[in-house]
């Protein structure tokens, strides 16, 4: 997907520009999949949390059920590297479903509604970014804070709600609502501690047919394995 970026610095929003959602204090990352019968639930929850104005909820489709017989129609096999590039950075070589990650720093089971929300609870997010709409364009901006290590800055599309009849596999003759689904995600740049960055997207060329959201995400790195999450944002038209 090739966006109309504008370059990284500090960015202050204008006077006027639409401002979108409130700071959240927590970005949840569901890994689901359409062939568990364990993940109704946590997909649930997960629809319940995108509710509340404190969570970025983000469902990961992953395609390591497939076998079972039914193809998940939203999985991707970049989903499930991202989820075990987190158990790498925990040092641990298990992945599962459905599992909900918090902030990129702590794995819960996510059909395990006390502590998912033990988890949350718990959480925040030390930087904050702005997301601001001018016309077709979005502006991002993400001030400068001292004492963090710099981190890259993510764009995630995600799709609201979609009604899926599942033929085959552990949830045969069932009809799920899934919500929040990611459908894809890229890199946008990186943010510096000392200076900031903004940039611009074209909200067309964002939301293609299959999105109707997204979120962007600072989340720090180690050895190319995600870290913690330090900032988020979510903007949906």
């Amino acid at each position: 997907m090739a966006l109309g970026l504008v370059a990284l610095g500090l960015l202050a929003a204008p006077a006027g520009a639409e401002s979108m959602r409130a700071r959240p204090k927590a970005v949840v990352e569901l890994f689901t999949s359409q062939g568990c019968s364990s993940c109704p639930p946590a997909d649930a929850l997960l629809t319940g949390l995108a509710e509340d104005q404190d969570v970025i909820a983000l469902a990961y489709h992953v395609d390591y059920w497939d076998y079972v017989g039914w193809k998940d129609t939203f999985a991707h096999a970049e989903f499930s590297d991202r989820q075990r590039a987190y158990a790498e950075s925990w040092g641990s070589s298990r992945i599962y479903t459905p599992q909900m990650v918090v902030n990129g720093q702590k794995g819960v089971v996510g059909s395990r509604r006390n502590d998912v929300h033990r988890a949350i609870d718990g959480a925040a997010l030390p930087l904050p970014v702005d997301i601001s709409r001018h016309d077709k364009m979005l502006k991002i901006a993400i001030p400068p804070r001292a004492g963090l290590a710099d981190a890259v800055v993510w764009l995630v599309t995600y799709l609201d709600r979609s009604e899926i009849a599942i033929d085959k596999g552990e949830n045969a003759g069932k009809t799920m609502v899934y919500t929040q689904v990611v459908t894809g995600r890229q890199v946008l740049g990186m943010w510096e501690s000392g200076s900031g960055a903004s940039l611009k997207l074209p909200i067309p060329e964002v939301l293609a047919e299959t999105s109707t959201g997204i979120a962007v995400l600072v989340q720090q790195e180690q050895d190319g394995l995600p870290g913690p999450i330090l900032g988020a944002a979510a903007f949906e038209p």
